[in-house]
């Protein structure tokens, strides 16, 4: 290819070839043949030596030129030369001062044997670093997209996927559990990241990942494509059961039946797809209850109790309708669960009743012993909405005082009891952190209580930085893959009922101070 005696013009058509060949940029190729010339140069006038390399894009003319710095005092003669020096050499006459370079071309070279496979390694090396880069974007374009391709082989349960220009891969645990692909199989996957690397770039696709459900949706039902239709979210049990939530811009368009298609025939093309997954398709509706309600069908749903602040429901209904909401394995709630995005608890009426009662009992027992009252008074003020001591201590007497059977002395006193037992149970727990050994730096933390304080020093979380180290997992609990089956994990503060953006707040809060310390 650098041959001597190779036609300048030949050598713009082999670069316009190798361009073609491999989709890159023309301007890289010869780019890379300046840098592999440059370098056999090198070899022939000396590596000490400055020289640059440039090819004529118009008609393939090679220079060769050695670079010169104009200096005072000369320290390197190679790439140095003085004012005088190069003035004798100016054949353009121009004006030159301290730190212009001036050019002095060199021979033409003959490429030896071992000059000309360098040159070849150079060329080969560029070429395939532009090819790796311009696969990568046009591959970073296409995440989030659904790719197709032929199975090209199987490694150890991962499948490798021909995707024309480049390679995916679907991991093991991507792809739809219990589906038979062989190689030569046409696949489609969603394209879930596209990482590039040292070694070169990976794509990453999946069968398994709810986007693809969402994004076959996109290719089968016009309307979602030209965004009459929006899919809100969507939860999967790969290749057993899944569900969509649809919303509809258009108010005279069904987004549910636009989704099934005729006879069903839109979703039988999803569901074909996927091997058979079934496939819920419920209308997306800001009443929450609604929405939840639609989500554990076919179960029938009663009542619904929605705590916002920890994004959890609890939902109640009769002991027939208890199996249908909670599905096959606990398959239906789950995927409820993911579709709103709420913790949902599945209570009978009886079960809901017996926890009412329960707290009720619990409630009036606490204000019982740490107030002195009797069990009447003690259940009235529960009745009345008063949930523990906390909330007396800043109330007003007024309005205890409203209560019937409660004059304003007997609720300037609940107060009073209130106040002090507060005060006395901080000292307590004081007495205990200090016995506990928690240091103050964990006790300041902003947005810890004193009772999460103590069952963390009871398991040996005493310092700010041990709590920096905990995930939100470790506080609110979570599952772990024990064995291939999930299993609970109990989390430290669990009984606290905190919500994992809260958790996350307390640990960004501990990691803030302790790592800066």
């Amino acid at each position: 290819m650098l041959n001597r005696g190779l036609d300048k013009l030949e050598l713009l058509r082999i670069v316009e070839a190798v361009a073609n060949e491999k989709s890159i940029d023309k301007e890289l190729v010869i780019e890379s043949m300046e840098s592999a010339i440059q370098k056999a140069a090198l070899t022939k006038f000396g590596n000490d030596n400055t020289i640059e390399v440039n090819i004529d894009r118009e008609n393939g003319e090679i220079k060769i030129n050695k670079v010169l710095e104009i200096v005072e005092n000369i320290e390197d003669p190679n790439r140095q030369i003085t004012l005088a020096d190069a003035d004798k050499t100016n054949k353009e006459k121009k004006e030159l001062k301290i730190g212009d370079k001036i050019f002095e071309e060199l021979p033409q070279i003959d490429f030896g044997r071992i000059a000309a496979q360098s040159a070849k390694q150079v060329i080969s090396f560029r070429v395939k670093e532009a090819e790796k880069s311009r696969q990568y974007e046009e591959f970073i374009d296409k995440q989030g997209q659904i790719l197709s391709g032929i199975i090209k082989r199987m490694e150890y349960g991962n499948v490798i996927v021909d995707l024309g220009r480049a390679e995916g891969v679907i991991k093991k645990d991507e792809l739809i559990p219990r589906e038979i692909l062989k190689t030569g199989d046409r696949v489609k996957a969603y394209c879930s990241e596209v990482k590039k690397e040292i070694k070169g770039h990976q794509i990453f696709l999946s069968r398994a990942h709810p986007q693809f459900l969402a994004k076959l949706f996109f290719q089968e039902v016009p309307e979602i494509y030209e965004g009459t239709i929006e899919i809100r979210s969507v939860a999967r049990d790969p290749g057993s059961r899944a569900k969509i939530c649809v919303y509809s811009k258009d108010s005279s368009i069904d987004p549910v039946g636009a989704c099934v298609g005729m006879r069903g025939s839109r979703v039988q093309t999803i569901v074909n797809e996927l091997h058979g997954e079934k496939i819920d398709i419920i209308k997306w509706t800001e009443d929450l209850p609604t929405l939840i309600s639609e989500s554990l069908s076919p179960a029938e749903i009663q009542k619904v109790l929605i705590d916002q602040e920890n994004k959890r429901i609890d939902v109640i209904l009769s002991e027939e309708n208890l199996s249908k909401a909670i599905g096959r394995r606990g398959q239906n709630v789950r995927l409820a669960s993911k579709l709103t995005n709420f913790e949902i608890d599945i209570l009978t009426e009886k079960e809901d009743s017996e926890r009412r009662q329960l707290e009720f009992k619990d409630k009036t027992e606490n204000l019982i012993k740490n107030l002195e009252v009797d069990e009447t008074l003690g259940q009235l003020l529960v009745s009345e909405g008063f949930q523990g001591i906390e909330e007396i201590s800043q109330s007003k007497a007024e309005d205890i005082s409203k209560i019937e059977g409660i004059d304003e002395n007997t609720a300037e006193e609940l107060i009073n009891r209130s106040k002090e037992n507060l005060i006395k149970e901080k000292e307590e727990v004081s007495k205990k952190l200090k016995e506990l050994g928690v240091e103050d730096s964990l006790i300041n933390l902003k947005g810890i209580t004193q009772g999460m304080l103590v069952l963390l020093g009871q398991r040996n979380i005493k310092k700010l930085s041990d709590f920096a180290y905990l995930s939100s997992d470790e506080l609110i609990g979570g599952f772990d893959e024990v064995k291939g089956k999930k299993v609970r994990i109990e989390g430290y503060l669990e009984e606290f009922s905190l919500s994992r953006e809260e958790a996350d707040q307390l640990i960004m809060n501990a990691r803030e101070i302790a790592f800066k310390e």
